[in-house]
């Protein structure tokens, strides 16, 4: 199939290929923490846990899937500095930025770090069975749970200090409203579980995985199956916000997450919200030229760019679409998005994707080609899942 050897080529030859030429950080150690949008190396900027965490799953699972020693020399390396650098040794967890040497600059732990740093090292594990990864995991699942899980009124409340007291600034960035809880934090949780619970079936997280499915399914999916992103900590919705790129990815991470459980009853029912989210982006969140707009609210599309991330979520979730049902227009909308992508988002030049384009498909290049939001995991998984699933 097409779609299936073009994004397994393009993470091969391209994806791939770009990190370990001009990410590696030779003189501190681990990776660069930025190149900008102008594909200027900025050699002395902040190095992020988001990202990563991200180039510690992406390196892990190309392995995975290739078994090709060079990704695993950089899973390892991105593993050795992660270990070394953003675990806090004194008091658990991991830190949200250090700057170019190694050293904590925002001590915070924001759970939504938490999540992917359980989520990396759970795919290092499966490549390595290194015992040290496994542990590192199993510790900030027992820490998130401790701090973060709401025994009250279920759920997880967002960021907390380095000695885990809560914050009053919760936002995961300066665009994010300040509430309790979040659909983003919640759906990365759910994420970094199912990779866990792939390598260790513990009871615990068996039952918080299953719970944060429900959880899903009760509050943050609405009327419209749509996601609702932020509420108080009593589950009083705060926005009317639509993101498009997290309800499509949100359709196809629910429904694997109740495969690696193997609840017959919950794969019935995630597979049946899977489309139905999926439905509702395809009426409501793609533009003419077959891109996948960013946001918008109840009275129409808010913000029509198209970032990056979506393009890759939504060839996965119409995939997804597809073998749920074999209804040929989710395949066909999929590769659709996928032109787009290459029309219009890979950066043929330099290298990459663009984080983000206008309407006129022209790329914004104050936004980052590397940093902690502009990662190698959206675009690789895509790829991966593709491969895998075609």
């Amino acid at each position: 199939m097409k779609l299936k050897e073009e994004m397994s080529a393009h993470l091969v030859n391209d994806i791939l290929p770009y990190w370990m030429e001009k990410t590696i950080d030779n003189e501190q150690g681990g990776f660069y923490g930025r190149i900008d949008g102008e594909n200027n190396l900025q050699p002395k900027a902040d190095k992020g846990s988001i990202l990563n965490a991200r180039i510690l799953w992406t390196f892990s699972a190309a392995y995975n899937q290739f078994k090709n020693p060079q990704y695993l020399e950089i899973a390892n390396r991105a593993f050795d500095y992660f270990i070394s650098h953003f675990i806090d040794k004194i008091n658990g967890g991991v830190f949200w930025m250090v700057d170019y040497m190694g050293n904590p600059t925002e001590s915070k732990k924001q759970i939504y770090a938490q999540a992917f740093a359980i989520y990396g090292l759970s795919e290092y594990f499966k490549a390595t069975k290194n015992e040290e990864a496994l542990i590192a995991a199993q510790n900030i699942f027992y820490l998130i749970e401790h701090h973060a899980f709401d025994q009250e009124e279920d759920g997880y409340f967002e960021a907390y200090d380095q000695q885990w007291h809560l914050l009053d600034d919760l936002r995961l960035s300066a665009k994010d409203a300040n509430e309790k809880k979040t659909m983003n934090t919640h759906l990365h949780i759910l994420e970094a579980y199912t990779t866990l619970y792939q390598v260790w079936q513990d009871e615990q997280l068996q039952k918080q995985l299953k719970n944060l499915i429900s959880l899903f399914l009760d509050k943050f999916v609405n009327e419209h199956y749509g996601f609702r992103l932020f509420f108080d900590e009593h589950w009083n919705p705060k926005s009317d916000e639509i993101s498009f790129g997290h309800d499509i990815e949100g359709s196809w991470l629910l429904q694997e997450a109740a495969e690696v459980l193997a609840d017959k009853s919950l794969i019935a029912k995630t597979k049946k919200y899977a489309n139905a989210m999926v439905n509702t982006v395809m009426i409501n969140g793609f533009d003419n030229d077959g891109g996948l707009m960013y946001e918008a609210t109840p009275k129409g599309i808010k913000d029509a760019d198209k970032h990056w991330w979506p393009q890759a979520e939504a060839i996965v979730g119409l995939v997804n679409a597809w073998q749920n049902s074999r209804d040929h227009k989710y395949l066909l909308k999929s590769n659709e998005v996928w032109e787009f992508t290459k029309s219009k988002i890979i950066d043929a030049t330099n290298g990459e994707w663009f984080f983000k384009v206008n309407k006129a498909g022209k790329p914004y290049n104050q936004e980052d080609k590397v940093g902690q939001w502009k990662c190698p995991y959206h675009n690789g998984r895509a790829c991966l899942e593709i491969i895998k699933r075609l």
